[in-house]
């Protein structure tokens, strides 16, 4: 699956859970940072900041223990 097609809102007729999202983030920056052999590429850093930002919001929500 590749993170341009990446859909959080639950649109395609499922929710996704906050734990798969960040999951799914993760899994997608590791893939693409192989692909592109990079950290510090544009769509590796565009994940990484989606994925901080899901990780923060999971934080706030849970306290200070992530599970995932």
């Amino acid at each position: 699956m590749s993170y341009v097609g990446y859909n959080s809102s639950g649109s395609i007729g499922y929710d996704i859970s906050l734990e798969d999202e960040i999951l799914f983030l993760r899994n997608e920056m590791m893939r693409t940072f192989q692909e592109e052999k990079s950290f510090t590429s544009d769509l590796v850093i565009e994940i990484s900041c989606k994925l901080d930002l899901k990780i923060n919001e999971y934080m706030k929500l849970y306290g200070t223990e992530c599970k995932v």
